[in-house]
């Protein structure tokens, strides 16, 4: 049975408020985004590579994403925005912090590069009946409320034939000492309370909400991080506490 919604929001004001006190490191590569950093050159070309595939893109071309509409969910300083609008995408950045979108937005002026920017969350584009071939849902998920109707939200927002990148936090004992005593406490790669156990989602989770909106999974793959490289890599068999599921949505369902 469906989940009925009314006026639910998937703001929490509390994680809204975490992320803008920090909002100035986000081009930090050695600040407190660092883990990020050194994840994001494995998401970007995960990201391009299936999106080139999926919608049958040159890769020798100079902008491949020309036409292409693409969300980034929670963009945070635009660390995601501007790698795809450089490959040519029309990128609509949103996030709910006043302070993340100031820092996006000028850097992004800094590079010359033009990015619609807004102080906005899923369900205000949902509102506006805004649609997106691609949607960047990755490590948000974990910071947001009403879960289930932010899924539902994300869902609505897909064109037909439109790709969802989810990524996220398994939730299981491995992923708690990783992910929080160790990434948080013992190394101190992220600031304490970056993250809350309890918000972590499981993959058959994130599956079975997608599948209520009728949006079909294509695959789902884990984010390791190599100590001995010094660096994040892919894995098909370790799905334990970093994942990304990438999901499509059929025309005919849309």
């Amino acid at each position: 049975m469906k989940t009925k919604f009314h006026d639910y929001t998937t703001k929490n004001q509390e994680e809204i408020d975490r992320f803008s006190d920090i909002s100035s490191e986000w081009w930090n590569p050695t600040g407190k985004f660092k883990p990020l950093h050194k994840m994001n050159p494995v998401r970007v070309a995960y990201i391009q590579d299936n999106i080139m595939q999926h919608f049958q893109r040159n890769s020798r071309d100079k902008h491949p994403f020309k036409g292409l509409r693409i969300l980034d969910l929670g963009c945070g300083g635009g660390l995601l925005s501007e790698p795809m609008a450089k490959m040519g995408a029309t990128v609509v950045g949103i996030d709910p912090s006043a302070k993340n979108i100031e820092v996006a937005q000028n850097h992004a002026n800094m590079e010359g590069i033009s990015i619609d920017y807004r102080v906005s969350c899923a369900e205000e584009l949902d509102k506006l009946e805004e649609k997106f071939d691609i949607i960047l849902n990755m490590e948000v998920i974990e910071h947001v409320d009403n879960v289930p109707y932010f899924m539902k939200t994300c869902c609505s927002l897909l064109l037909g034939n439109g790709l969802m990148f989810i990524s996220t936090i398994n939730r299981n004992l491995k992923a708690m000492l990783l992910a929080i005593i160790c990434a948080e406490y013992i190394l101190q790669w992220l600031p304490k309370g970056t993250h809350q156990y309890e918000k972590f989602v499981k993959k058959e989770e994130i599956e079975a909400m997608l599948e209520e909106n009728n949006v079909k999974i294509i695959h789902c793959i884990g984010m390791v991080y190599n100590i001995f490289c010094n660096k994040w890599q892919l894995s098909t068999k370790d799905l334990d506490v970093n994942y990304i599921v990438l999901a499509h949505l059929p025309k005919e369902n849309s």
